[in-house]
């Protein structure tokens, strides 16, 4: 038996080294044709993205398109971190997107409120039973009150940080079909200003309605699809002459009010479609031209969005697996993933299947940006 299991073993060497030397030359041939700068640059940003400072460094020198990759990846921030509210007790988690790492830290301050929205690091809350409103920010402990105002029914939104002097806070109340009530503050002041606003065209206020801050303007995205635009230095409210976002019918079937994101970034303000049968879908607002109108994007150019009901983030040079992406405010149990979703693939991660997520708990989570690094404990 031996003999003969060594008779086959020299047969097979012969045949590896004779006859398929030629086959085995060519196929050499055609792989010494491509070198390493023919990786293509989204998996160079994937490997890159995962290695030390140094390793990256030295990975820059290798070639020309290896150091494109690079110098791109070597400014990258912090992504957002959810944040989950208790539903008993004060213990508060974050979850890390980049790192799949979940921190909890006891925040007896929130207890018995309710967030209403979060920009700069900081949330605005509201507790029901004596209508405080206040800011606070988690990361250190700060917390500044606003004069107590009735938050029940109606979407909120601040311009900047509370710290600043030019903090505006403003929040939408639909009164009547073709009226809207329209109420701000400031940190500071002793009371809410509040005017009705007519309405020059159709706009239905809801809880459902998204509101955003952008180059010194509020925005507020109806139901219905109608922009609404108010100017806190001039006052003044009106409804813009701008075409509601095309989607495919599908996209008003069943929770259609309530699976819309809308979030700005230098200038710019993007909105996410959900449905429960199709991927999503990405506008951007075109101010450049004479009449306003939404475009749908097929790419970010390496944004990412971060999605949830109260507030959405558009955050930029991310790492490289993490662009072109929307991560929505759901967790996968097993492997600590956030399912995301890839405009590059057309597809969600980590499994295809999409998804309605009007049926999440609006006040449930909130993505918020952290402090620069090492400036907590826990984050």
């Amino acid at each position: 038996m031996a003999r003969r299991k060594q008779k086959k073993l020299k047969l097979v060497a012969e045949t590896v080294n004779g006859e398929d030397r030629t086959g085995t030359e060519d196929g050499k041939d055609r792989l010494e044709l491509q070198t390493w700068s023919d990786l293509p640059s989204e998996l160079l940003e994937l490997i890159m993205s995962r290695l030390a400072r140094e390793d990256k460094i030295q990975a820059s020198s290798v070639c020309k398109s290896w150091h494109k990759v690079a110098v791109s990846l070597r400014v990258v921030n912090q992504s957002p971190r959810l944040m989950y509210f208790p539903k008993y007790g004060d213990l508060s988690e974050f979850y890390d997107p980049s790192e799949r790492k979940t921190y909890s830290v006891e925040l007896p301050e929130l207890h018995g409120s309710r967030v209403c929205c979060t920009k700069d690091g900081w949330l605005l809350l509201y507790r029901p039973i004596n209508h405080l409103v206040f800011f606070f920010n988690p990361f250190n402990r700060e917390m500044i009150k606003l004069p107590n105002f009735e938050l029940s029914y109606q979407i909120v939104a601040f311009s900047c940080a509370p710290t600043s002097t030019s903090c505006v806070i403003l929040t939408i109340k639909e009164v009547r079909p073709t009226v809207v009530a329209i109420s701000t503050c400031r940190p500071g002041a002793s009371e809410w200003a509040t005017v009705n606003e007519e309405n020059c065209l159709p706009f239905v206020g809801s809880i459902w309605n998204k509101l955003v801050f952008c180059s010194g303007m509020f925005y507020c995205l109806g139901i219905t699809g109608r922009l609404g635009a108010y100017d806190p230095k001039k006052r003044t409210w009106r409804v813009l002459a701008v075409r509601p976002p095309r989607c495919p019918a599908t996209f008003f079937a069943k929770n259609w009010r309530k699976g819309k994101f809308m979030a700005e970034h230098d200038g710019d303000i993007f909105i996410i479609y959900t449905c429960s049968t199709e991927n999503p879908i990405v506008f951007k607002l075109n101010r450049s031209g004479s009449k306003m109108v939404w475009e749908q994007k097929q790419t970010m150019d390496g944004m990412t969005l971060f999605a949830s009901f109260s507030s959405s983030l558009a955050i930029t040079k991310l790492h490289g697996s993490m662009r072109n992406r929307v991560y929505f405010s759901k967790v996968r149990p097993f492997g600590k993933r956030c399912i995301s979703y890839s405009l590059h693939d057309r597809r969600y991660y980590p499994r295809k299947k999409c998804y309605d997520w009007g049926e999440e708990d609006p006040f449930a989570n909130i993505w918020i940006e952290p402090p620069p690094q090492n400036a907590s404990s826990f984050i």
